[in-house]
């Protein structure tokens, strides 16, 4: 019988003893909510900022207002700084975020709808994702929450360290 990933991330971090926060854009609480789906998660999870709009990543999360201007709301840069607002903010070890296009809209000619980065924020490193999925809007969205899963997971088992 297999283990979920977030009753598995829920073990990692209760054996670890780290906490973990959240910053979601596209994904719309769909990665707080699935954290919160596994009994006993007050024990490592501080809470979550859904920052849809680029006003709410600016104001509460502290992304720059350069970097959104410069490289927009779904960039490298923005994830990064969501994902170490967050941490600060709710005092966590940890901070995971998303930025996305779920569509069908708000592509662009460099940015295609299923284009998402992902960012985890720790006290030893920062990590970023790029991703393009495909499929209606909830398969991008559901992808997206399952990728960011997986990068916490692989960062709690160690597959990040560095050489």
């Amino acid at each position: 019988m297999s283990i979920s990933l977030e009753d598995e991330i829920a073990l990692l971090l209760r054996n670890t003893n780290l906490t973990l926060a959240t910053a979601e854009s596209a994904t719309g609480g769909l990665i707080s909510g699935t954290i919160t789906s596994v009994s006993g998660s007050s024990a490592y999870y501080i809470g979550s900022v859904i920052s849809y709009s680029s006003e709410i990543k600016e104001k509460i999360l502290g992304v720059k207002s350069e970097t959104l201007q410069k490289y927009g709301a779904v960039s490298r840069q923005v994830a990064e700084e969501m994902a170490q607002g967050v941490r600060r903010l709710m005092n966590t070890d940890i901070g995971i975020s998303d930025t996305g296009i779920a569509g069908p809209t708000g592509a662009t000619s460099t940015k295609p709808v299923g284009l998402f980065y992902l960012g985890l924020s720790a006290v030893d490193r920062n990590i970023i994702e790029e991703h393009i999925f495909s499929g209606n809007r909830q398969m991008i969205r559901q992808a997206a929450m399952q990728a960011t899963l997986t990068m916490l997971r692989d960062y709690l088992l160690g597959k990040y360290k560095t050489c």
